[in-house]
């Protein structure tokens, strides 16, 4: 109902921020082995970029589904402190 609804919305929300976030950096941050290769969304046509696709993909699913579930004794979108930072 309204609360798969309201935790989804949440979600999406995230995501499209570290999306945009992740845009904007790749400009400014390459990593080791990823120097030579095109800022923006041609890096996913060349072949180191299409495996770091694939790798970023594989983990966020594995994220997805088995540490980031939504308990449903907490309001949607509060997943506690999962990097522990004592906040």
């Amino acid at each position: 109902g309204f609360r798969n609804l309201r935790a989804a919305e949440i979600k999406h929300g995230r995501v499209a921020m570290m999306a945009a976030s992740g845009g904007l950096a790749a400009h400014f941050v390459k990593f080791p082995g990823f120097e030579d290769i095109h800022s923006g969304l041609s890096v996913v046509t060349t072949g180191p970029g299409t495996y770091g696709f694939l790798a970023l993909s594989v983990v966020a699913g594995a994220l997805e589904m088995g540490l980031w579930n939504q308990d449903p004794s907490k309001e949607p979108g509060n997943f506690g402190d999962p990097a522990s930072f004592g906040q």
